[in-house]
């Protein structure tokens, strides 16, 4: 792989990433209702859902995907269905009143963050084109097919945890203005819609 195509790779990854979609309105959802370890959660959840979709890409099941509308319209749909519950049921959460005062307390499991941002990485239409439609262009056939798997990964991954880490930066910076127990309700509220923005988000990518 020349630094080229590597350079190239690494602005796609970029522009996919920093471009609000579902993976960064759930960070978002996640860091204003949840805090920062939440946030942390989602992001290696996100990370893991980009390796695993990289992994399906190099397995060839990337392009049963872009034969089969069919299979694509399942799995996106999946993916829009799973991220607007996710966010219904933090908005329900934030309606019972059940986000601490504390800022150190946090609810829900961080595990339940983890998969979240895995899940939402998966069933991502935006992240599955690329990664399963345009990947095979920054490949070279005739280079080493194990080292250019493990350089890609590693840069995506990369990419991913430093923007998606900026925004989360960002929303924690936002939670801390909010201490009230109607703010964090709010918050709650606004955490939720983000995540169903997302799913909307999903719902219109093609």
């Amino acid at each position: 792989m020349s630094l080229e195509t590597w350079l190239a790779y690494t602005l796609a990854c970029v522009v996919l990433t920093i471009i609000p979609g579902p993976s960064v309105m759930l960070v978002v959802g996640q860091t204003l209702m949840r805090g920062k370890t939440a946030a942390v959660m989602c992001i290696l959840g996100d990370v893991v859902g980009s390796i695993v979709l990289t992994g399906l890409s190099f397995a060839g099941v990337g392009a049963i995907l872009a034969a089969s509308t069919v299979l694509f319209q399942i799995v996106k749909w999946t993916g829009v269905v799973y991220l607007a519950w996710l966010g219904y049921s933090q908005i329900r959460e934030a309606r019972r009143d059940s986000v601490s005062l504390e800022p150190g307390v946090r609810t829900g499991s961080a595990w339940g963050s983890f998969w979240a941002g895995t899940l939402t990485a998966i069933f991502n239409p935006k992240a599955i084109v690329f990664y399963m439609a345009f990947l095979a262009q920054f490949i070279d056939p005739a280079a080493d097919m194990t080292v250019q798997l493990v350089v890609l990964t590693l840069t995506s991954s990369v990419v991913v945890m430093v923007l998606l880490a900026g925004y989360a930066l960002i929303a924690a910076r936002a939670r801390k203005l909010f201490q009230t127990r109607l703010a964090r309700r709010r918050m709650g509220y606004a955490g939720g819609g983000f995540m169903i923005g997302g799913s909307a988000l999903m719902a219109v990518t093609r």
